[in-house]
């Protein structure tokens, strides 16, 4: 978690820089074997130099990117969990509850489905 230190410490709110540490100390403690590195100016999860999870943060939410392969797949569950939703990316609104279960789900998937993966992005 070192890795997101600088990062978190750039998010203004108290509340919205608590959340997204839990978040991302769930994720490290859910998947210990993932390594965190900070990308493009965001938190990221990789797998064996491939890219399996990133998080940002605005002013009105944080936004979970799992690559839009990933989003395709888990698009109906995306929208049942009430979160709103991009080509690559979905948001959660710093008041919504965190569904972990999905997310587990979706990190689960990006291991399992990039198991052979030798590059940083799906082909």
């Amino acid at each position: 978690m070192e890795a997101f230190k600088e990062y978190l410490s750039g998010i203004e709110n108290e509340e919205h820089r608590s959340k997204l540490r839990e978040v991302l100390a769930w994720v490290k403690n859910t998947f210990p074997t993932l390594e965190t590195k900070i990308a493009w100016n965001q938190p990221m999860f990789t797998d064996h130099g491939t890219f399996i999870l990133g998080f940002s943060a605005s002013k009105a939410h944080f936004a979970i990117s799992p690559e839009a392969h990933t989003i395709t797949v888990f698009s109906d569950d995306i929208a049942k969990a009430g979160y709103t939703r991009g080509s690559n990316l979905f948001r959660i609104k710093w008041d919504e509850e965190v569904n972990y279960n999905l997310l587990e789900r979706m990190i689960q998937y990006n291991l399992d489905d990039k198991k052979d993966c030798a590059t940083f992005w799906r082909k």
